[in-house]
């Protein structure tokens, strides 16, 4: 995604006179490439006092969104309630693929990600996550470590650091906070542990579309997500906060309160998943991670809010609901 003052890839990183007075696209009203290069009345006759705008259009074919959304939603329920361990494979196969469209959104930056050993970890950590102990996952995600310090050494020198640093990052932005899951499944009510943690952040994502979409006026972070606003905002938490209340009650057994707090909690992680790869994105200056999903971008463009609230959401069930002897 554009970002300020940064370079054009087509250029392969020169900068020139034209580069340097390149209008920022926030500003003058250029095609955004995190909002699929549109540029409406919303964004261009936005209040430059208060920062409010115009209700925006919604950027995404949206009958292909919610085909995707219900068939996505579909797989997870039917290997949930079926045989749990069915659910390990789906989101293994999910990790997978969004950690390949990373591998290839980083190479636009010449940074070669340890592919091989940050995959073959992924998988050692969901599986000893579910079937082993929290000691084999941290032992897991070690020796992955290992293996990515290893894995780039015929590589050279040059960009040594950097490509182990990318490494390191995706090791713990992807396997690890997938392995999470794999520890709320492990539970014996696991599958309905999922459904909560599934529904709060379905909540967040559509009650904040919905809700910005209809009566967004007020940007939260324009440079980095030029489309997300206070008001979707402000619906993702009255979605998510109801959510809450009601699935840990029906489902966990837990109180109102406490459904309450997890999914205040579940919005928070969640919308800093979603900002933190609009960060990303911009700085890559990408539009998607990925196309595999249509009307949703990249499987890496669905797992962003998952990812982060996944260790929160599951930190909050073991403290209100515990489950004897796990960890």
């Amino acid at each position: 995604m554009p970002a300020d003052g940064a370079a054009d890839p087509a250029e392969a990183g020169k900068t020139g006179p034209a580069e340097a007075e390149r209008p920022d696209p926030a500003k003058a009203g250029r095609p955004d490439p995190a909002d699929g290069g549109k540029t409406g009345p919303a964004e261009a006759e936005k209040d430059s006092t208060t920062g409010a705008q115009p209700a925006a259009r919604a950027g995404r074919n949206l009958p292909a969104a919610v085909g995707v959304g219900l068939l996505l939603g579909g797989l997870a329920l039917v290997t949930l309630f079926t045989v749990k361990a069915t659910f390990l494979i789906y989101v293994a196969a999910a990790v997978g693929i969004a950690l390949w469209e990373l591998s290839r959104a980083l190479g636009t930056r010449d940074i070669r990600l340890p592919l091989v050993p940050v995959a073959a970890g992924s998988i050692a950590a969901i599986a000893l996550a579910y079937w082993g102990s929290g000691r084999a996952l941290v032992a897991a995600l070690a020796l992955t470590m290992i293996a990515i310090l290893a894995w780039r050494l015929p590589g050279g020198t040059a960009g040594y650091l950097r490509d182990v640093t990318a490494g390191a990052f995706a090791l713990g932005y992807l396997p690890l906070m997938a392995s999470f899951v794999a520890l709320m499944l492990a539970a014996p009510d696991g599958p309905r542990r999922i459904l909560v943690f599934l529904i709060l952040v379905v909540c967040s994502d559509v009650g904040g579309y919905a809700t910005g979409s209809l009566i967004g006026r007020h940007l939260m972070v324009p440079l980095i997500s030029p489309k997300k606003t206070w008001e979707g905002f402000g619906g993702s938490a009255l979605v998510c906060a109801a959510g809450g209340a009601i699935t840990l009650p029906l489902l966990l057994h837990g109180a109102i309160w406490q459904g309450l707090l997890v999914g205040v909690a579940a919005l928070l992680a969640a919308t800093l998943g979603d900002l933190t790869e609009s960060m990303m994105k911009r700085d890559l200056e990408i539009k998607d991670m990925g196309t595999v999903l249509p009307g949703h971008g990249g499987v890496l463009d669905r797992l962003d809010s998952l990812a982060l609230a996944a260790p929160v959401v599951w930190l909050l069930l073991v403290v209100f609901v515990p489950v004897a002897g796990q960890g």
